[in-house]
């Protein structure tokens, strides 16, 4: 089935509520770009291109509110759009790639002397969903020659069609080797604190038809000790200019532990994820969130009061520790910098 988490419609952003799911299939209709914006910082959309689109569909939606207005006082607007989208989640890169296209854009449009900018904005943000879709089919046909028939593969967190465009990034991979035929089974972590294994990938392989088992985060060590995983893949938030790739919270324990393991270990993202300007991981920005999400299950609490806590969203596993990073202009493999420039050169291949 077709998964769509964020669209247009009616001169509204609507999105799947993630946090609703697994439980209740619930859209939620923004009428104001603030409104999007704190759906991105609450998780109602997540995963970094599904970040992006909602992000230019938010500042499309936020130009068409403007109206008619005098060329500064638009450009002023604009620019306060863009900067409360930018402050909403720090390390997704789509998000900041997406806002620097729409900006191209309004950039463009005012060049031009158009005053439908709401409009060009628009059908930017548009292009750009529909593209991520496209993107993610190629990375899949791209990655697919690795799993083999009969493969489990480990997954962590969410990277399928709810955290992109649809059809998805490291589950757009075991998608497309499903339909060539291949019998692949999965693995899906919980994924603490926030359950995004447990709640949204369980619910999409169920949605599909895929088979798979749930697991806590702590048992993948003694699953691949047994010969019970054939392969990881993950998705990525941002990808450093050597390969160091940030993803969810406890990919980088999966990687050393498949490295032990003589397992591989594979990275599916799209170029807008692949950020050129940071020389390594360690310039990354890593979010914090709310101590809460740590505190408290499903709006329970399960820690004593007073107790301190630390809470990044992500990490960073070292390009070391990848075996292939997949994107829809190709794979890159060791050494990745230049292979991760020549692929942004490149483009998306057709």
């Amino acid at each position: 089935m077709e998964i769509r988490p964020v669209g247009w419609r009616d001169e509204t952003v609507v999105l799947l509520d993630q946090n609703a799911l697994p439980h209740e299939e619930r859209e939620i209709r923004c009428r104001e770009y603030g409104e999007v914006v704190e759906a991105i910082r609450n998780l109602t959309v997540r995963g970094a291109p599904a970040i992006g689109i909602a992000a230019a569909l938010g500042i499309a939606l936020g130009v068409r509110r403007l109206g008619r207005l005098p060329a500064g006082k638009a450009r002023l607007a604009f620019r306060g759009i863009c900067a409360d989208f930018a402050r909403s989640r720090p390390t997704a890169r789509n998000l900041f790639w997406a806002i620097e296209r729409m900006e191209r854009r309004f950039a463009a449009s005012a060049a031009e002397g158009a005053d439908g900018s709401g409009d060009a904005l628009l059908a930017e943000a548009l292009a750009i969903l529909e593209e991520d879709v496209a993107a993610n089919r190629r990375m899949g046909r791209f990655g697919s020659p690795f799993l083999r028939d009969g493969d489990t593969v480990l997954t962590h967190c969410n990277a399928g069609a709810l955290a992109t465009g649809g059809y998805g990034t490291a589950l757009g991979v075991i998608r497309a080797a499903r339909e060539e035929g291949k019998k692949i089974s999965v693995f899906v972590d919980e994924t603490r604190p926030v359950l995004q294994g447990a709640r949204l990938t369980a619910w999409e392989l169920c949605k599909e038809g895929i088979p798979f088992t749930l697991i806590a985060d702590n048992m993948a060590g003694s699953l691949m000790k047994q010969g019970r995983v054939h392969l990881v893949i993950v998705g990525a938030d941002r990808i450093a200019a050597n390969g160091d790739a940030a993803n969810k919270i406890g990919t980088y324990s999966l990687a050393v532990l498949a490295r032990a393991h003589g397992i591989p270990f594979y990275v599916a993202a799209p170029l807008s994820t692949i950020d050129l300007s940071l020389r390594s991981g360690d310039e990354i920005p890593i979010e914090e969130r709310n101590p809460d999400e740590i505190l408290c299950l499903r709006g329970s609490r399960i820690a004593p009061e007073g107790v301190c806590v630390y809470n990044p969203a992500f990490d960073v596993t070292p390009a070391a520790l990848v075996t292939t990073l997949i994107t829809e202009a190709g794979v890159a493999r060791k050494p990745f910098k230049g292979a991760l420039r020549d692929l942004c050169k490149r483009g998306p291949s057709r």
